[in-house]
């Protein structure tokens, strides 16, 4: 897959990405069970296709996506992977409900304790070491620090630099589904990405108001994910979800028009969304998730297909500026 085969820097640490990564929140129940035999064959499938940056957390399935990472990627060239995971909830003894924070067929014996503190970071990633079995990770993430920001900022940044300059990491970063706080870590500390989430897609562009620009003035590599909005960008259909919620009927209908443009040209929308966010300069990576090789395959016959400028202009003029994601 060409599009997976493109590498982009992650600031100056050394560390290249390719243009897709493989989400594998998915892989661990998000939303429906996946059987260690499914994931798999997603894994597989993904790495047949050229995918070689993973993106991993213990928030995924409680520990569960580390696990199948982790024992997919034993026998696979490790020089040739980028993984990245990241730090802020500690799995502990507990319960945990099926179904809880959406995760299903995971362990009910564990919770997530948030912890941000200098001492959790490095438990956390000695513990994530551990369950996947892996001698190092390349990229170590914040991970959604909307509660504990200034606790992120001040503690567990410094103790992940630490890290960095001793060589237990390659790159450190933060990864969130909202842009001002990202905005702040990138300009207030030496990060050398982000992840965000949901934020620059065909339909929510709000990155590109500050995020983005502040990672271009300092060199900050940007990994995105959620180019789906949750399923409204994939098949915007009555129903249909926009951050995890019934799309608001305005958004809906813009939705509906962006895919009627692509429509006009022969394109699907999904591969629209998909190949969006590597229109800006900052961007080096999307990151896809998938439950399956059937999905795997989309996606990259997607991030593959040609798109004509002429299309990006209508579907440019359909979300106006001030609008974005908003009903």
């Amino acid at each position: 897959m060409t599009a997976a085969g493109g590498r982009a820097p992650l600031g100056g640490s050394g560390v290249t990405v390719g243009r897709l990564a493989l989400g594998t929140a998915p892989l661990a129940g998000l939303y429906t069970p996946v059987s260690e035999a499914a994931a798999e064959e997603t894994l597989t499938a993904a790495w047949d296709a050229g995918v070689r940056t993973f993106d991993t957390a213990p928030h995924y399935g409680l520990g569960v996506s580390e696990r199948r990472l982790g024992a997919f990627l034993r026998d696979r060239p490790r020089a040739e992977v980028v993984v990245s995971t990241k730090v802020g909830r500690l799995l502990r003894p507990g319960f945990s409900p099926p179904g809880t924070d959406g995760f299903h067929g995971v362990p009910t014996d564990l919770a997530r304790v948030w912890d941000f503190s200098a001492a959790g970071v490095r438990a956390s990633l000695e513990e994530s070491l551990e369950r996947s079995g892996l001698d190092h990770f390349d990229l170590v993430l914040l991970h959604d620090p909307d509660d504990h920001g200034e606790q992120a900022l001040h503690e567990a940044y410094p103790a992940l630099a630490e890290l960095r300059a001793q060589g237990v990491v390659r790159a450190i970063g933060a990864g969130m589904n909202q842009t001002e706080m990202l905005t702040r870590l990138v300009t207030e500390a030496d990060l050398d990405c982000v992840l965000v989430a949901g934020r620059y897609s065909l339909l929510d562009r709000r990155a590109a108001e500050a995020l983005l620009p502040a990672c271009l003035e300092r060199g900050t590599g940007v990994l995105v994910g959620g180019v789906f909005n949750s399923g409204l960008l994939a098949d915007p259909r009555p129903g249909a979800t926009f951050d995890y919620a019934p799309a608001p009927e305005p958004l809906l209908r813009r939705a509906r028009q962006l895919a009627e443009a692509c429509a006009a040209f022969g394109v699907p929308l999904a591969a629209a969304a998909i190949q969006f966010p590597w229109r800006h300069p900052a961007v080096g990576a999307v990151v896809l998730g998938a439950r399956n090789a059937r999905e795997v395959t989309e996606n990259a016959a997607h991030a593959a297909v040609e798109i004509p400028e002429e299309l990006w202009r209508e579907l440019d003029a359909l979300v106006p500026a001030g609008e974005e994601g908003r009903a």
